[in-house]
């Protein structure tokens, strides 16, 4: 295929706020292909929390990206050419094929997908790696129990709305904590949220005590810092904490702030326990199957914030950390057919 491939690539390991100058911008022509391979076109790319994490050099639960290296990201697309028995031209797929208008990739790095049944972005959210976590992450470290109050921060972000949700599936009162009225506004009006805290006009510690009067059975915790803290401080007996993630302290230029709290979990013989993905991938299929026949009947919500524009990808990224997207964040590098 005569075609030329943009790139990012990582260029210099941040400190502190990831920004534009940490990424070469890449211009090179498309390689032909070998048996076994086939050319994708990029159409959406995920942008993710983690992926600020995987520009660190260190031991983690992935290798970091190296520098020079096509940043990494989940990805979907449509074969564009192909030598591979599995794949043909015009299949819809997903994959981590990095930040890329192109990749040329074998035939087991990328799975099929069914644009019918949803649309294309929501193999990258719900039905990707955030919803795989939310589900997983709830209801294997979390296991909640009918009735019981779970309470979800980064409430209106890509995990964290999808947690709630299947929280209020599984019989739970679900209290989301989110940036601004808009983001609070979401979750309890159309994704069915028992309460909302804005973190940005609110007491938090003092909020988490009036909608949760018995206190916290689950806390599932994106973001790390000062909302953890208030968390810990209204664990009930037994209660169980999933550490996701935690967005705020991911750009801190200073010790990251761990949780002074800690003696809560002694106190009321609570658990805290850190949580990734990848652990599950092998189960993916059976979260994807049981998600999409929410999304189907209606039960689950899928909402993907769309950012167009390939070279627009860094500064896509700050407005992550930033907070501003509701819902997947995904920036959209192509047209599909």
């Amino acid at each position: 295929m005569d075609a030329v491939n943009h790139q990012f690539r990582l260029a210099a390991r941040p400190r502190g706020m990831v920004g534009r100058e940490h990424f070469d911008y890449v211009e090179e022509p498309v390689p032909e292909l070998e048996e076994g391979q086939s050319l994708v076109e990029i159409l959406y790319i995920s942008l993710d929390p983690a992926m600020r994490g995987w520009m660190n050099e260190g031991r983690s639960y992935v290798p970091p990206v190296a520098l020079g290296e096509v940043m990494r990201a989940a990805t979907a697309g449509r074969v564009v050419e192909s030598k591979s028995t599995k794949l043909a031209a015009g299949d819809y797929v997903s994959g981590w094929l990095g930040v890329q208008e192109y990749a040329v990739c074998d035939e087991n790095a990328v799975s099929k997908v069914n644009t019918e049944a949803v649309p294309l972005p929501t193999y990258l959210g719900a039905l990707g790696m955030p919803g795989i976590t939310a589900y997983f992450g709830l209801l294997e470290v979390g296991a909640p129990k009918e009735g019981e109050t779970v309470v979800v921060s980064a409430a209106a972000g890509a995990v964290g709305s999808v947690v709630g949700q299947i929280a209020k599936l599984k019989g739970c009162r679900v209290v989301g904590i989110a940036g601004g009225p808009e983001k609070c506004k979401w979750i309890v009006d159309e994704l069915g949220f028992d309460a909302a805290i804005d973190y940005k006009s609110e007491d938090v510690g003092a909020a988490l005590k009036q909608h949760c009067p018995a206190g916290v059975d689950v806390y599932f915790d994106n973001v790390g810092g000062d909302i953890l803290d208030a968390a810990l401080a209204r664990l009930a007996r037994g209660a169980r904490v999933v550490i996701c993630g935690a967005i705020s302290q991911y750009n801190n230029l200073d010790a990251v702030k761990g949780p002074s709290n800690y003696m809560s979990l002694l106190v009321n013989r609570a658990r805290m326990e850190g949580f990734v993905v990848v652990d599950y991938m092998s189960r993916a299929p059976e979260a994807t199957r049981e998600m999409a026949g929410w999304i189907a009947d209606g039960r689950l919500v899928a909402r993907e914030d769309v950012i167009e524009g390939f070279e627009r990808f860094p500064d896509a990224l700050v407005k992550l950390f930033a907070g501003e997207n509701v819902g997947k964040l995904v920036l959209k590098v192509g047209e599909e057919e």
